[in-house]
């Protein structure tokens, strides 16, 4: 079986079309058509349904895929060990990192301290990226997985904190009880322009009909230390304002529900060095660095399993 064939077979599943393979791999649609039909007849069988909307697979193909993708993965893992200098880790490592998650750029940066050689790419976004698609090596995520083609190590969990300026809770009156919140102008996280919240204050089920909804928790604060707003932040970044008095815990009794942190990988993917080297520092150090800007409702309970 012809090897680049091979490799163009799987670059094609990768991308989810020809041309959209043509691209990433630079070279000509023609040429790629050509290799994935000859890979076929060497085989004996189909291996792409193809439609004017992409590719499917079909069940021959994703065998083919299954396996193919894993020995290119082992070449090049095999070529890139030949590559490095056998005393220290070198390589280029893809990370997805969500915005505003401040902890992490410290730990990076520790990270590459210890390990110089090792160069950081970060992709920071709210979406769920795909990660064989995007080229991301780990994504860390926040909140609840589901995603069985991707393995979890989880780093633990916060909460959030319910916020805002001692300026505005003067003025109207500090709530006492969930419901009181009514009376406040109130400003919610949101993955999209059109998602509702609630807030989950214990027992209670908080829906603000909120003056501001956004997807960014620095512009949330914003509003908050402009005396704005009742917003929920993570620990993080409420920390320093609280501890300045710029900002005052809202019924901090009720708590708001744990968030989980996890690191994601590929499960079909054996990890490479770089990516396990950086698990495991990870793993060693997160509760570190998160506990020392979070205060107490930190992290919890770490382990590794498939999402």
């Amino acid at each position: 079986m012809d090897l680049n064939s091979t490799r163009m077979f799987v670059g094609v599943v990768q991308a989810g079309s020809l041309s959209a393979a043509a691209a990433r791999l630079n070279l000509p649609l023609p040429t790629i058509s050509r290799r994935i039909r000859q890979l076929e007849q060497q085989l004996k069988v189909q291996l792409l349904e193809r439609s004017p909307k992409g590719i499917t697979l079909t069940d021959a193909g994703a065998r083919l895929y299954e396996h193919a993708s894993r020995g290119l993965e082992s070449l090049a893992e095999g070529a890139e060990a030949v590559r490095s200098d056998q005393a220290r880790l070198k390589g280029r490592l893809r990370l997805s990192i969500p915005p505003s998650m401040e902890p992490w750029w410290e730990l990076l940066g520790a990270f590459q301290q210890q390990y110089p050689d090792i160069r950081i790419s970060v992709f920071s976004t709210e979406r769920r990226v795909d990660l064989i698609q995007d080229g991301i090596d780990v994504a860390l995520r926040i909140g609840a997985i589901v995603d069985e083609s991707m393995v979890a190590s989880r780093m633990g969990s916060y909460r959030h904190v319910l916020v805002a300026s001692p300026r505005l809770l003067t003025r109207l009156r500090t709530p006492r009880t969930a419901d009181a919140l009514q009376r406040f102008p109130c400003a919610v996280w949101v993955p999209g322009a059109s998602a509702q919240s609630v807030w989950n204050l214990g027992e209670a089920v908080f829906a603000a009909d909120a003056v501001l909804s956004s997807n960014d928790y620095l512009h949330l604060r914003a509003c908050a230390l402009r005396g704005e707003v009742v917003t929920e932040l993570p620990p993080f970044l409420a920390h320093e304002a609280l501890a300045r008095g710029e900002l005052v815990r809202v019924l901090p009794r009720l708590k708001l529900p744990e968030v989980s942190i996890n690191l994601l990988y590929p499960s079909h993917r054996h990890p490479s060095s770089l990516v396990r080297a950086y698990l495991s520092y990870c793993r060693e150090r997160a509760d570190h660095y998160l506990q020392a800007v979070s205060g107490s409702d930190t992290l919890r309970q770490r382990g590794l399993a498939r999402s």
